[in-house]
């Protein structure tokens, strides 16, 4: 019976092993998330039930040991050295006619981001991953070894020929979108926000509780080594496939260069590239690619001859906070804005920051007249990172947030469940502003001419109310709004009529509601139809719609259940306005059909093959249920095909969808 059990293990093991290094290697997924989960599962359960068996090479490490008292200081055989920085296109010129001068110009140049992260070591003893540690002061640093098997994408174990010793270096990074979750937590729970990725990365390796560390989805990408003993390569290009092939994940934004116009051009490209990337880099790393001229230009102080960072230009720069505006956004929330002292941040003139919330105003201990750090990354609004207290001279005040609303006067109120602070009334001006601006924008009813400013002079003149009382607007009301001439009334006037037969789903996106984006008023607008069958849904009813959660089916009740939002869509409609039903333009093939579609398909996507079910009239579900009628499957099927074979649902294979289709 054991041994069946340490088989069964040894059989997941590799499992999920190759699962972790196809998804962060290759980046070419073989099995679904479910399937994942199942045999994760299912490995964490038999080590549990004989903990004997369980091997400290298992990727159920990565679920987060004990905690720790403290960390263990780590000597570095290998000296863990920063790299001399550049910024202009001068300073690249000089130091590439330097390595010119000394190596000559038969050389090459490898082309690497550069992480705003964590430094970090991991060293593999004969393939075993036995230390992982951070920089420190470049001699000695923190033994994170618990910390850093929590990172999927780190293997606990080398594949293939690797080397006997082999001390890794590599920069552990969170993504964009982790590090908002997290502060949105933390600011939940009044905890401090960190000011940016790099510090959460850091923050989240040195966390005593390894499975706090597990759940911060932290990731890692490997640029280069310290000591090897037992691996044979010439240049740093050939290091990095060795590090494939190791199962170590390594970026795919890296060029062999060979002359200094294609290095300025890598950076400018990688530039360009930088804000579209899912996590924070700060330059290009360049170095020379072959070993033996690493080895010629030797080292400087700190720092390698053999490499340089190029760094981009300044995105944080330091000025005054001169007030603070509250604003009120569509869905009622009051927003705190910053009001700066005009500064200069990478190219563009500064002179507002988003504050986020009252928390966070807090947790920085910002005060008016502070000297503050605020940071600009594309066209992201800018804000404010820290405050430089020493800066202060004693006349900075305290920043209140106001208890009514400054657009409206109402109370604001706030709950448990989320950190905003709301102003209810549906009325109230500042709300009503930007939800007609909203309903009138482009991705929405997209009404010609009728920009921002003409939203805000017709409230100001009080010919509008609500989106109602667009439909109810005359050329001659408009002739009496200024730089209005007949012409041009008649013309806003027929644009606002034309967008009385838009399609259900720019209806529906239009009308604001919380946590509704274009996609998934797409989707309700193709599952119910018609509006008065979405405006009577129950709860049951959304949560069969794909992508809708608990947290959308209820925001998506609360407006309908809502008596004045009723009562304006049946004015919306009895002046005119009448929602059309999203058309399939492949046919009605699959009209009155739903579908759910699990595991990995020979040539389509699930987005795709969801496309090409709508395309026809059917509807596409999360979750099987009675309703079902077809399950399309795929290879590594999971629970969906269980519980609709319990149900009875008939199942399809991609090529029975395509025969069901024509």
């Amino acid at each position: 019976m054991k041994s069946s059990i340490k088989s069964r293990i040894e059989t997941l093991m590799v499992q999920v092993s190759e699962a972790n290094y196809r998804y962060y290697v290759l980046d070419q997924p073989t099995i679904s998330d479910e399937k994942y989960d199942l045999i994760f599962k299912e490995l964490v359960e038999l080590e549990s039930s004989d903990p004997d068996l369980a091997d400290p090479a298992s990727p159920t490490q990565k679920v987060g040991g004990k905690a720790l008292d403290k960390f263990s200081k780590y000597r570095h055989r290998e000296p863990m050295l920063s790299l001399q920085n550049i910024y202009s296109p001068d300073e690249l010129k000089d130091f590439y006619e330097r390595w010119s001068g000394i190596i000559g110009t038969d050389f090459t140049v490898v082309g690497e981001p550069k992480f705003d992260g964590l430094a970090i070591e991991l060293v593999y003893e004969k393939g075993l991953l036995t230390v992982a540690s951070t920089r420190g002061d470049g001699e000695t640093g923190e033994n994170v070894t618990s910390n850093v098997k929590t990172i999927r994408s780190v293997p606990l174990k080398l594949r293939g020929d690797f080397p006997n010793l082999l001390e890794v270096r590599g920069e552990i990074i969170i993504l964009k979108e982790d590090f908002e979750k997290i502060n949105k937590e933390r600011a939940k729970n009044n905890e401090p926000l960190f000011a940016n990725p790099r510090n959460a990365a850091a923050g989240s390796i040195r966390q005593l509780d390894p499975k706090i560390t597990a759940k911060r989805h932290l990731d890692l990408f490997c640029h280069s080594v310290g000591r090897v003993e037992g691996a044979n390569y010439k240049t740093h290009w050939e290091l990095g496939k060795l590090f494939s092939k190791w199962g170590l994940r390594t970026h795919s934004l890296k060029k062999e260069l060979s002359s200094l116009s294609e290095l300025q051009d890598f950076f400018s490209q990688v530039e360009q590239e930088r804000d579209s990337l899912p996590y924070e880099i700060d330059g290009v790393v360049l170095k020379i690619n072959e070993i033996k001229h690493q080895v010629e230009l030797g080292f400087v102080a700190r720092s390698p001859r053999w490499a340089v960072a190029y760094k981009f230009k300044a995105q944080e720069g330091i000025t005054k906070l001169k007030e603070v505006k509250f604003q009120v956004g569509r869905t009622g929330v009051i927003t705190p804005v910053a009001v700066l002292e005009p500064v200069w941040i990478g190219g563009v003139e500064v002179t507002s920051a988003t504050l986020h919330n009252e928390i966070q105003i807090r947790s920085l201990g910002l005060k008016l007249g502070d000297t503050v750090v605020v940071k600009r990354a594309g066209d992201v609004i800018p804000n404010i990172q820290s405050v430089i207290t020493a800066k202060r001279t004693g006349k900075e005040k305290t920043i209140h947030f106001p208890k009514r609303c400054p657009s409206c006067g109402e109370d604001v109120v706030s709950s448990d469940e989320e950190v905003a602070q709301r102003c209810l009334n549906m009325s109230c001006i500042g709300r009503l502003a930007e939800t007609l601006k909203h309903f009138a924008s482009k991705r929405a009813m997209n009404i010609e001419g009728l920009g921002d400013k003409w939203i805000e002079i017709l409230l100001e003149k009080k010919l509008i109310h609500h989106f109602s009382s667009l439909y109810e607007l005359t050329p001659e009301k408009l002739k009496t709004l200024e730089r209005q001439g007949e012409r041009s009334a008649q013309k806003l006037f027929e644009a606002i009529q034309k967008t009385k037969h838009n399609s259900l789903d720019r209806f529906i996106f239009g009308l604001g509601i919380r946590f509704v984006g274009e996609r998934t008023a797409e989707l309700l607008a193709i599952h119910f139809g018609e509006l008065e069958t979405f405006l009577m849904a129950t709860k049951e009813e959304l949560l069969q719609v794909e992508e809708v959660g608990e947290k959308v089916a209820e925001a998506i009740l609360e407006f309908s259940l809502d008596k004045k939002n009723r009562k304006e869509v049946a004015q919306l409609l009895a002046n005119g306005v009448c929602p059309q039903p999203l058309k399939a333009h492949g046919g009605t093939t699959l009209q009155g059909k739903t579908f759910v579609i699990t595991g990995t398909l020979p040539s389509l996507s699930r987005d795709e093959a969801a496309t090409l079910i709508r395309s026809h009239g059917g509807k596409v579900t999360g979750s099987v249920s009675k309703s079902t009628d077809y399950l399309v499957v795929g290879e590594e099927a999971g629970s969906k095909l269980v519980k609709a074979r319990e149900l009875g649902v008939k199942e399809l294979s991609e090529v029975q969808l395509k025969a069901l289709l024509s």
